[in-house]
């Protein structure tokens, strides 16, 4: 047990007095008149603050418990990730609104829909319907929520950094955006988003094809590593193996990070990339070492697949 000092602000203590014998009947002690409470003035405040709690609850109640007041609804969190394509924010967004499959859709190609979307996209929201957490309501529409999506994608898109960064590199925003699309669905993580980059601006300089697989899985309609070479040989605007430069609309919903490694890419002289294993992407501009990495990757999928 831990010994303790007399506190300094303890009372002193009165020493006891020494009992006396009794000696004879004692007389009874006179009566004194009892004493009155005196309230100090913290005591006079605490009592005081406790009265007007009172009065407070008193009034607060009714109104908590009040049934003229309509309920208020709580918002519901609707999460696009960053590279989801326009298919899957459709089907995310019918689910939401608990609509039939295909509502959304129909409203972002309608006439009279008419999204705020650049004149390069030709009405093609692909890029534009930006990764984030909508709030959404009963009352929230199919057209409203596609409509703030795009807004957010103008707003982020449309600032002097971006528009500057753009010009850096020989290309419009929306080029920028279709390149960012590309780095969002190639890069392995956020980390190696600048080299991609850098890969990709390099390859563009100097009129090399991209040959990246995820331009050749959006114009199948798929997502896989396995890249066969009938595949590159299909006549879609997206394969990127057959055709040079970009191709013409972005293949998913990029997201900040992306964007800014296509403004700010990493320096580095490389032309070829390939993820061996996850976490390890490997970064070069010699064709001899690419085609050793790339060796090494079908040996590691081969095993797994054993």
């Amino acid at each position: 047990m831990t010994y303790r000092s007399p506190s300094p602000y303890a009372p002193p203590r009165r020493p006891r007095r020494p009992s006396l014998p009794v000696l004879g009947p004692r007389r009874p002690a006179p009566s004194r008149p009892p004493r009155r409470t005196r309230l100090t003035r913290r005591g006079r405040l605490a009592l005081l603050l406790g009265a007007l709690l009172t009065v407070a609850v008193t009034v607060s109640v009714p109104l908590l418990l009040g049934h003229d007041e309509p309920a208020v609804e709580q918002p519901r969190g609707l999460l696009v990730p960053e590279g989801w394509r326009t298919g899957q924010v459709y089907t995310a967004v019918d689910r939401a609104l608990g609509l039939p499959q295909g509502t959304a859709r129909k409203t972002a190609t309608a006439p009279g829909t008419a999204l705020p979307l650049p004149a390069e996209a030709g009405g093609n929201p692909e890029g534009y319907l930006f990764p984030a957490t909508y709030p959404v309501l009963t009352a929230t529409s199919p057209e409203g929520l596609l409509r703030f999506m795009v807004d957010t994608a103008g707003k982020r898109f449309g600032t002097a950094r971006v528009a500057e960064g753009a010009r850096a590199h020989g290309l419009s925003v929306y080029q920028t955006v279709i390149a960012a699309s590309i780095v969002q669905a190639e890069a392995d993580n956020p980390e190696d988003m600048a080299k991609v980059a850098r890969v990709v601006h390099n390859r563009l300089a100097r009129g090399m094809a991209l040959q990246m697989d995820s331009t050749l899985n959006y114009a199948l309609g798929r997502n896989t590593v396995d890249t066969t070479y009938e595949d590159t040989r299909s006549t879609s605007p997206y394969n990127t193996y057959e055709r040079k430069g970009l191709p013409p609309t972005p293949i998913g919903n990029p997201g900040d990070q992306a964007l800014d490694a296509v403004i700010r890419p990493a320096d580095g002289d490389w032309l070829y990339f390939v993820t061996v294993a996850p976490g390890d992407t490997r970064f070069t501009a010699d064709y001899e070492a690419h085609r050793a990495n790339v060796a090494e990757f079908n040996a590691n999928r081969s095993a797994a697949t054993q």
